[in-house]
């Protein structure tokens, strides 16, 4: 059946392939690029949400013979993403903005954008799948592709946002895209895929937060004050450069020589205060997830579920309970770096069921190896 589908188009070669398999299958395309800081945006490299990646859909829009439209998300960058992503590491946390662009501003702004312009659907150039289940229910699962899979920056989706999304390239592998981008004589066919935070083109967020600090509270400026370095002991080793610039796990940029490698094990964000130790004193086993939120139902029983604790974790067996308003998850054997600020997603084999973030390390460390 013909359908009105709002492509999203970042410029890159995901979205622009995504938009034309699309059109290639009857559908009335149209193309929307979110623009978030046109001032700032930088020629040279390729980069999405700037005039750079506008340029490029643009391109790709005429090409395709289909509309395209700009819109300013600015300001909702600034109050949903950046806000946050600042007040998270002042705290001494470690957010993940690609999740919550996600969930306020493609699913969110773009998705209501897209039904007010009588779309049904908002497709973009996501790799998962969408799984429509005879109940009615629609389930978030993994992409054919693993090594590229996104649903974990996707588990806030609810159904009303699953039934009016598409995400075309779920059954495509990223060499198949490539190919397919050529096929299409797509202009951005050779286009190198952008690894960057859209908002920090030079993946420097030092400066950011320093701006950010200026402006806010004094608690704000305490997460960029120099503060000690301590062992697990409490021995004094060093001096750090403010909380904010470090998280769990992080191993370079301490500075100090200790004769084996040193990562950071705690943030003491009240005391100013980052503990540092081995490897093995990185491990935990448990942790409390904070909002959490399911696709289809809540948890109200103690169940097991694969979870991943960032992108790139490779997702281990684990035991969910409900915690009052909060999740424990305690994982069959102990995680390196579980980081307070990140997701910890949860899967039922390739299936999202839900996801929130943590919140704090409830046990002590093991020293398990890793």
């Amino acid at each position: 059946m013909r359908e009105r589908v709002v492509v999203a188009m970042s410029g890159g070669v995901d979205s622009s392939v995504a938009a034309a398999l699309l059109k290639a299958q009857g559908h009335e395309v149209i193309g929307i690029t979110m623009c978030f800081n046109l001032a700032e945006a930088d020629h040279k490299r390729p980069r999405c949400c700037g005039l750079a990646g506008i340029e490029d859909a643009q391109r790709v829009a005429r090409l395709l013979e289909i509309r395209h439209y700009v819109i300013s998300m600015q300001r909702h960058l600034a109050e949903y993403v950046i806000k946050d992503f600042c007040t998270e590491y002042l705290k001494g946390r470690t957010p993940n903005p690609c999740i919550r662009c996600n969930q306020y501003l493609k699913f969110d702004c773009l998705l209501r954008k897209t039904l007010s312009l009588g779309a049904r659907y908002l497709a973009t150039g996501h790799y998962a799948r969408i799984i429509s289940g005879r109940s009615g229910n629609y389930t978030l699962a993994k992409a054919k592709d693993t090594q590229k899979d996104q649903s974990y920056f996707l588990y806030r989706l609810g159904q009303r946002q699953l039934s009016h999304v598409l995400f075309p390239l779920g059954e495509y592998t990223k060499d198949r895209v490539r190919r397919l981008a050529k096929e299409f004589n797509l202009p951005v066919a050779e286009k190198k895929a952008s690894q960057e935070i859209c908002f920090l083109p030079d993946e420097n967020y030092h400066g950011l937060l320093r701006d950010t600090a200026m402006k806010v509270k004094d608690w704000a400026k305490h997460g960029l004050t120099r503060g000690p370095v301590v062992d697990k002991e409490g021995r004094l080793l060093g001096q750090h450069r403010g909380i904010a610039f470090y998280t769990i796990g992080q191993r370079q940029g301490l500075g100090i020589a200790a004769g084996y490698p040193l990562y950071v094990i705690k943030i003491d964000a009240n005391n100013n205060v980052i503990t540092v130790g081995k490897k093995t004193d990185a491990l935990a086993r448990a942790c409390l997830v904070g909002k959490p939120h399911f696709i289809a139902g809540s948890l109200k029983k103690k169940v097991a579920f694969k979870v991943k604790i960032r992108y790139n974790h490779t997702a281990a067996v684990a035991t969910l309970a409900p915690a009052g308003r909060t999740i424990k998850v305690i994982f069959h054997r102990p995680q390196f770096a579980i980081t307070p600020g990140q997701s910890a997603v949860f899967y039922d084999g390739d299936r999202v069921a839900g996801g929130g973030i943590i919140e704090r390390i409830i046990d002590e460390r093991h020293r398990d190896s890793i």
